[in-house]
């Protein structure tokens, strides 16, 4: 089960596991992370598990898909990092990856 971390506006630090086939984004709700809200509960089309991929070490994150990419680019504060949580799967590679939350969410 991958571990991976959420660090908030204020710079906190949480630590989430991921099962294997869960996304991120359901992962982040059952552990209360606040500012992943996931209205449409995972179906990419509110944008409120949006969050920034931080580069380091771990966790290798797959490039969006042509239709999140989309979905992104209605953003004001995108960045080449965008991701949506409710995109991104727990699986082996994912161990270490780093999520910031963006303070306007």
């Amino acid at each position: 089960m991958p571990t991976v971390t959420f660090i908030d506006p204020d710079g906190a630090a949480a630590q989430v596991d991921v099962r294997r086939g869960e996304t991120v984004m359901r992962a982040a709700r059952a552990a209360g992370i606040e500012g992943i809200i996931g209205e449409c509960g995972g179906f990419m089309n509110c944008l409120t598990c949006h969050c920034y991929v931080t580069a380091g070490e771990g966790g290798q994150v797959p490039a969006p898909s042509a239709a999140e990419a989309d979905l992104l680019d209605c953003l004001a504060e995108r960045r080449a990092n965008s991701r949506l949580t409710c995109q991104i799967v727990g699986e082996d590679g994912l161990e270490g990856a780093v999520f910031t939350l963006p303070s306007w969410q």
